[in-house]
């Protein structure tokens, strides 16, 4: 989270409205207190409901446990694809156990990420994240709950992953930044897609005729705070609060009234994560 810009002010309320994939942890949320108060500020513009979603086995620690703590949490838990070193026999069995806990509505992030190999000290191969998001998948499968994928400079690879190894039923596409074809290849096998703050960004000029061509059955908005805050405040900290931002451009976008699209995503979030009204 940067700390060169102040936080953005509070949106105008839209609602009803659920980020689908955020990271309370990393926002700075620790304990039930701090998550009542991060998820308070986002009801009071709308932002009902918030799936947190882990990256590595503590975190996915931590968010089956806010979302304990607060019930308009909720949880995904996975190895993020650069951590899938990681996924030795004994994190494969407690990454189990928690993906079947009631208040986990999907097994993620998993995926593909292709950019920070070399770059990145410690992160997994392709080879490894390759072998790691194949037993994500079939954990979703096993479970039966959705499939939450991170996609980084990996369009074809992860969708040969995918029909290699059959899909579960749901996929989502988190914070989805191909271009068109890639969205129209997701949306024909089925996918979900959802949305961030960069489809705000001037210069995403492929994401944001990505924006235009999904179904509005298959489109989710969310934030992935503390990252990807939207515009005019890219570069200041995120928090679920400031996805009515997101909203309101990727209507925008798509020639859409706002609070019809936060009721189309919110009724879709429901459908997909099987939340409780």
């Amino acid at each position: 989270m940067s700390a060169r810009r102040p936080a953005p002010p509070l949106p105008e309320p839209l609602a009803p409205l659920v980020d689908a994939h955020t990271h309370l942890d990393a926002c700075g949320a620790t304990d039930a207190a701090s998550v009542a108060e991060m998820v308070d500020r986002a009801a009071g513009v709308g932002v009902g409901r918030v799936v947190t979603v882990a990256d590595d086995l503590a975190a996915a620690r931590w968010a089956v446990q806010a979302a304990h703590w607060d019930d308009r949490v909720y949880a995904a838990v996975a190895l993020h694809p650069t951590r899938a070193n990681a996924l030795d026999d004994a994190a494969r069995a407690e990454l189990e156990k928690l993906a079947a806990d009631p208040r986990v509505v999907a097994v993620g992030e998993t995926g593909l990420d292709y950019y920070w190999p070399g770059k990145l000290d410690g992160c997994a191969d392709i080879e490894t994240q390759i072998e790691g998001f194949r037993w994500h998948i079939d954990l979703a499968k096993r479970i039966g709950k959705p499939l939450m994928i991170h996609n980084r400079e990996a369009d074809h690879d992860l969708l040969t992953v995918l029909l290699d190894e059959g899909a579960p039923e749901t996929v989502i596409f988190h914070c989805f930044s191909s271009d068109a074809n890639m969205a129209l290849s997701c949306v024909a096998e089925g996918y979900i897609l959802s949305f961030s703050g960069t489809a705000s960004f001037k210069n995403a000029h492929e994401l944001r005729e990505a924006v235009k061509v999904v179904p509005d059955d298959q489109l989710l908005v969310e934030t992935d705070a503390p990252y990807l805050t939207p515009h005019p405040y890219r570069g200041a900290p995120n928090e679920p609060y400031c996805l009515p931002y997101t909203v309101r451009s990727v209507a925008e976008l798509r020639a859409q009234d706002p609070v019809e699209l936060a009721e189309i995503s919110t009724a879709n979030a429901r459908r997909v994560y099987g939340l409780t009204a």
